[in-house]
């Protein structure tokens, strides 16, 4: 028999049912004892009386601590007096399915508590048990959902690529190594190599949304050593805007489900609206995004072939002042700043972007330079030993469209659509230089 979700308990008024969930809060009076009981959807006051028929239930609710699980019988009454949701469960019988322990290492809901943030890593099984936390892992299913849902809808094909290469992937830096059998082999930092495989391959348009790792040594807000990337790449392209608007459909599709899904949910626990982004996002190029920083907010960054994280923060407000919209593409990196795969225009800048969103890169995307000969001597010039990327420049050698693609960092986004801190917070288990646990 399928559960029922407390948040659809008004269904069941005058019926005799079964509930369960976890033991939120408990009053145990002179008469009378009150259980609130929550599971992932909502809570439902659980009222007992003190009497002889109630004897064995009074007794084990003597005995309940918070955050254990319950199930019970009974039969819900609609009870305008009461402040919980206006309805009262009466119980005929109370199973414990598990009884925890007193003493909660962390307490859950305590969302203002800056100094225990790595306690509660540590007890993240516990910490996840919020309504809030509950609706972060909700919208990022919907947003997986969504994408998906545009890209099947698009003739796309989802592929699965392998995260143990023999090979140092991209630029060989920051990867992690591992004994495979006696030598050593990489995990994988983006699919980025094979996604290309399967644009030669004839796909024409392909997806994955997988785990990717990055030997950093970093401890920023925003950075992992292993996350989610949601990569796509598409074949038959005329420049990097034909990736971008692919890229901006998908963004607008995302939220919009997001809005219809749960929209309401999240203005009542957020106190703020999803908003869809109804304008087209603009588009300015890395020269034009140096030369607004510095003339608007008087800001020099701390390279010149490069965006900083100020940087960042900054066009992202001009974005949002000027032209409404809490996205932004920079264009046209310098080649210094970019992979020796990103194709090159007639000024010798790369045909690449990066998307901001609520001042903070969510995605890198580039037209791929296709040309085996072109491709070869950026590699030599980004000084890549060419043996090393032997095997992917021969997916060069037998005719490929022109494409390109990008990968979206699926955290960073639900990091500030929820407005929280870190990646940590909108990340089921985190992985970092200095956490491996649990």
């Amino acid at each position: 028999m399928e559960k029922i979700l407390l948040k659809n308990l008004s269904q069941y008024y005058n019926q005799e049912i079964e509930i369960a969930g976890f033991v939120d809060k408990i009053r145990d009076l002179q008469f009378v004892q009150f259980i609130v009981l929550r599971d992932s959807s909502d809570k439902v006051q659980i009222t007992i009386e003190k009497n002889n028929e109630n004897q064995a239930m009074n007794s084990m609710v003597s005995r309940l601590t918070k955050e254990s699980t319950l199930f019970v019988k009974g039969v819900l009454y609609e009870r305008p007096n009461v402040k919980l949701r206006g309805m009262e469960f009466v119980p005929s019988s109370l199973e414990i399915s598990s009884l925890s322990a007193e003493e909660l290492p962390i307490d859950i809901l305590d969302y203002t508590n800056k100094t225990n943030k790595e306690l509660r890593l540590d007890n993240r099984f516990l910490d996840l048990r919020t309504p809030q936390n509950y609706l972060i892992f909700k919208a990022q299913t919907i947003a997986e959902m969504a994408m998906r849902e545009y890209w099947v809808n698009h003739n796309f094909i989802e592929i699965h690529s392998p995260k143990i290469l023999g090979t140092a992937s991209e630029s060989g830096a920051e990867v992690f190594k591992m004994d495979y059998f006696g030598k050593t082999v990489y995990l994988a930092q983006s699919p980025q190599f094979y996604k290309q495989m399967a644009m030669a391959a004839g796909f024409n348009n392909v997806f994955e949304i997988g785990p990717v790792f990055r030997a950093e040594n970093s401890h920023t807000a925003y950075h992992a050593t292993e996350f989610t990337s949601v990569d796509a790449e598409i074949s038959w392209i005329k420049s990097h805007h034909d990736v971008m608007d692919m890229e901006e459909a998908v963004c607008k599709h995302v939220l919009l489900k997001l809005k219809e899904t749960i929209g309401q949910e999240f203005t009542e626990m957020f106190k703020k609206d999803i908003d869809i982004n109804n304008v087209k996002f603009p588009r300015i190029s890395f020269a034009d995004a140096k030369k607004i920083i510095q003339e608007k907010y008087h800001y020099t960054g701390e390279k010149s072939h490069d965006i900083d994280r100020r940087e960042e923060e900054l066009i992202g407000q001009y974005a949002k002042k000027t032209f409404g919209c809490d996205f932004v593409f920079i264009t046209e990196y310098p080649f210094a700043a970019r992979p020796f795969y990103h194709m090159l225009d007639e000024n010798g800048l790369t045909k690449s972007f990066d998307l901001l969103y609520c001042g903070i890169e969510i995605t890198t995307g580039a037209q791929r330079e296709h040309r085996i000969d072109v491709l070869r001597s950026q590699a030599i010039e980004k000084g890549l030993p060419i043996e090393s990327i032997e095997f992917y420049l021969n997916f060069f050698k037998y005719g490929v469209p022109p494409h390109g693609g990008y990968g979206f960092g699926l955290t960073r986004f639900l990091m500030k659509l929820f407005d929280v801190e870190s990646i940590r917070d909108v990340t089921f288990l985190y992985r970092g230089p200095n956490r491996v646990n649990p």
